[in-house]
């Protein structure tokens, strides 16, 4: 039987879609709001903590770090309210001792879907990034990290943040909707990924500043504006997108490429090892989208025989729904844009 790779028969895509959003926490989509534990060890012994909580309404995420027993703290601190978030400022004294090789762990994480960022900036320059979650609650900073484990460790965020963007990859989806065939397909998603890492290490590079609110708002109205086109080719019309789509990819690649720097820029930088970081950081940002493309792309291939009247239905709604997620976000987001 010989093989055709078909990407307008996704019928199935649509349920799923409608299943995911009907989850809880589908549709805030990409928005990396993660709490933020930030150590500074100082000169003669001094350490800094920050801790940044999100907030949702008037209520504190219920989330606490635990230190090292023999952190001493020095002085009441500081704590403040800011946009969407709680923030306290804390010192202590760590006398002779050194944080390489000692425990912080969030209480109240187990069992909780949240993301806690560890940044851990030590008094020799090193820097050490983790994220933390419901299964993994604790961070032991390492005796002495290697370029090897520091190269991992970012690989291993950025596949995991494009896994977990909701609006990247449901971009991703509207190109595999318009797109037919494996060649034109790997043109677009290396356009795609030429722009994007383009931006990524632009911004990371503090080469070029863009608030992230407005750039999530571009993300999602590029989910919306794709979502069209698939309406318009499922019509019969031959849509700019069909015949440019590695130029489209690479346009709208360019502002998701500021979404994922936004990400890096949230779990941080080591400045020893700012080229290793970013490029280790992009890798797992491909790594994790080939491996989301080829899913989908099999998905449709074994797809492309079914037939039917509720395929048809599904199919011809499978841009709607994602339209109408999109619609939401842009809302949602060009709100966030004018209240800054």
């Amino acid at each position: 039987m010989k093989f055709r790779l078909k990407m307008l028969r996704p019928g199935v895509f649509a349920a799923l879609l409608m299943i995911l959003c009907s989850l809880p926490g589908a549709l805030p989509a990409d928005e990396f709001r993660p709490a933020l534990l930030e150590v500074t060890e100082r000169d003669g012994g001094w350490v800094d903590v920050t801790w940044k909580v999100p907030t949702m309404g008037d209520r504190v995420l219920a989330l606490t770090p635990l230190l090292p027993e023999f952190l001493e703290q020095m002085g009441p601190g500081s704590g403040q309210q800011v946009a969407g978030a709680w923030v306290e400022t804390k010192s202590y004294s760590a006398g002779d001792r050194v944080l390489n090789g000692e425990t912080f762990t969030i209480d109240g994480l187990v069992g909780i879907p949240a993301d806690v960022v560890v940044r851990v900036k030590l008094a020799d320059g090193s820097e050490h990034s983790a994220i933390l979650r419901s299964a993994n609650n604790a961070f032991t900073v390492p005796e002495q990290v290697t370029r090897t484990e520091l190269a991992v460790s970012y690989w291993k965020m950025g596949t995991i943040h494009i896994l977990e963007g909701l609006d990247h990859l449901l971009f991703l989806v509207t190109l595999l909707l318009i797109v037919n065939g494996i060649w034109p397909l790997l043109k677009t998603v290396t356009a795609f990924t030429i722009a994007h890492s383009l931006t990524l290490a632009l911004a990371t590079l503090d080469l070029v500043r863009i608030p992230s609110v407005p750039t999530e708002a571009v993300i999602s109205l590029s989910i919306l504006l794709l979502a069209v086109e698939v309406v318009h080719k499922n019509e019969g019309k031959l849509t700019s997108s069909e015949r440019w789509p590695w130029l489209v990819a690479f346009g709208f690649g360019l502002v998701h490429g500021l979404g994922f720097a936004g990400a890096l820029s949230e779990i941080g930088v080591p400045q020893n090892e700012v080229p290793l970081s970013l490029l280790m950081f992009n890798l797992g940002v491909e790594t994790g989208q080939v491996m989301f493309v080829l899913a989908v792309s099999l998905l449709l291939a074994g797809l492309h025989r079914l037939h039917g009247h509720t395929v048809l239905t599904l199919t011809r709604a499978t841009p709607y729904a994602i339209g109408g997620i999109a619609a939401y976000w842009t809302i949602d987001r060009l709100v966030g844009t004018f209240s800054m």
